[in-house]
């Protein structure tokens, strides 16, 4: 098994309730599992071959919660990374070279036996983690807005965060509010009150690598 590390941040929204009951062993707000997920990397490698400043992303379906199984995934890597790059990163996303139930991604590929064609696109990606706020823009696939929770009263933002101290994704996420709209093979349409997370993302092929 290659041994891998990725370093960068993540924006992910799904078409759960802000707060996300999967984040508390929950079942989804609507029954079903939709989501995007963005990464951009600022390090990392795979074996021998540097992943910084890559950017990806992933489409996900699935027809009921996520340990039901039966999900639809398309992964984007953006179309300036290397012949190596698009290897290492397609393996990571699929799970390969990870200890099983190490990270979301060996997850979402073990329950999602319906894989489409990885695609090569530009990723306009862009994260503020103090902010809450960022956009992501895939041509011709997806398009999310993210933006930080409101008090509804005082129409203040909110601040609120998930801990997980055990979590395969995050230790410690920002949670914010999405709308996220598809064009492609997977159909998606979130509304603004959708749940949005922003994450450091510190993995490996073992799993989430805490601070020293």
């Amino acid at each position: 098994m290659t041994h891998w590390e990725l370093h960068g941040y993540e924006l992910a929204n799904c078409n759960c309730d802000t707060g996300c009951p999967c984040q508390f062993m929950a079942l989804p707000t609507h029954g079903t599992c939709e989501a995007t997920a963005s990464f951009k990397f600022d390090s990392g490698h795979h074996g021998d071959t540097d992943l910084a400043g890559t950017r990806a992303a992933m489409v996900l379906k699935w027809p009921g919660a996520i340990h039901q199984g039966n999900g639809t995934m398309q992964i984007v890597i953006d179309q300036s990374a290397s012949t190596a790059q698009r290897e290492a990163l397609q393996r990571i996303f699929t799970g390969e070279d990870t200890e099983d139930m190490a990270t979301m991604w060996w997850v979402f590929s073990a329950m999602s036996p319906n894989k489409l064609e990885t695609l090569f696109k530009p990723i306009d990606i862009a994260i503020d983690l103090d902010a809450r706020k960022g956009h992501i823009h895939v041509p011709d696939v997806f398009e999310t807005k993210a933006e930080p929770l409101v008090n509804p009263v005082t129409g203040a933002e909110h601040r609120a965060r998930i801990d997980l101290p055990n979590g395969f994704e995050f230790r410690v996420a920002e949670v914010a509010r999405a709308t996220t709209k598809t064009h492609g093979a997977i159909q998606l349409d979130h509304n603004q009150d959708s749940h949005a997370h922003m994450v450091e993302i510190h993995l490996s092929s073992t799993g989430v690598i805490d601070p020293a």
